[in-house]
């Protein structure tokens, strides 16, 4: 048994609702026209804002599923459900959700079955998404070197990763950095960064990412084989190209490539180079 309920509590008289030519079919068809072109008008804005731009902003349609609690108030229900869906990757929009707005429902009732007491209601807004796709090139900040990858944060928020295999090895070389039981150097490299004379206070701002490049190079860095400078230069930033995604609990994260051929076949993943390896390709 499927019941309906009306999606809004607010009902307003319908100005002219005698007027014979408010249904009259000319008018009908005026405006349905007028509908459609301003339809054709909104996707093509959004098929070309896809093509160059990782952002986007679409008109979205979803189907909701609004609990009890809000029976009275359905709006209320609805924007609150988006709300918990932001900063999440959500299949249908083929991105992340990072804001919605111009919320209407597409149908004036909701209906509610049987014993289910949620009232299902499909639901029109336009989205704001971060939808990179694969090609696309992208600039991250560089957070963490390893000899099997690099980590970048994408606007300070998204994960990409490098693997090995997607940096050019004739090029770039991974410089080991201090050992934690090396007497000579480890002790010498974390002192420095606390003043003896002033007690230890939580740094914040550039002194945070000063901190943060310090633990990395701790852990080492991939550096140019001939000029000796590091991977992502003196601010961090490294431009890479998008070759795979990954979605887990509702999250993405982004593989990427600096190789100048990304998708060729000879970057697919194999082991790390070693000395060993090296020496015999010699």
């Amino acid at each position: 048994m499927t019941t309906s309920i009306p999606v809004s509590t607010s009902h307003k008289k319908r100005k002219n609702a005698t007027d014979p030519e408010h249904d009259s079919p000319k008018k009908k068809k005026k405006e349905k026209h007028r509908e459609k072109e301003k339809l054709n008008q909104d996707k093509g804005k959004a098929r070309v804002d896809s093509s160059t731009s990782e952002f986007l902003v679409t008109r979205a349609t979803l189907k909701l599923s609004i609990p009890p609690v809000f029976a009275s108030n359905l709006r209320a229900g609805a924007e609150e459900m988006l709300d918990s869906m932001i900063m999440r990757y959500i299949p249908s929009l083929s991105g992340v959700l990072l804001a919605h707005s111009n919320l209407h429902f597409l149908s004036p009732t909701a209906s509610v079955t049987a014993d289910c007491p949620f009232a299902v209601c499909t639901v029109g807004f336009d989205a704001t998404v971060w939808s990179p796709r694969i090609a696309m090139k992208l600039v991250g900040k560089v957070i963490l070197c390893s000899p099997d990858h690099v980590s970048l944060l994408v606007h300070r928020t998204f994960n990409v990763s490098i693997p090995h295999h997607h940096i050019p090895q004739d090029v770039w070389e991974f410089e080991y950095g201090p050992a934690e039981n090396d007497p000579e150097y480890g002790t010498g490299v974390v002192e420095p960064s606390v003043d003896k004379g002033e007690d230890a206070t939580i740094k914040d701002g550039d002194d945070a990412q000063a901190a943060g490049e310090t633990v990395e190079e701790a852990s080492g860095r991939w550096v140019h084989r001939v000029t000796g400078t590091k991977l992502g230069g003196s601010d961090g930033y490294l431009e890479f190209t998008v070759v795979g995604q990954t979605v887990a609990n509702e999250m993405l994260s982004l593989q990427g490539s600096i190789q100048y051929d990304p998708f060729s076949q000879e970057h697919l993943s194999h082991p790390p180079a070693t000395p060993q390896s090296l020496g015999e390709k010699k």
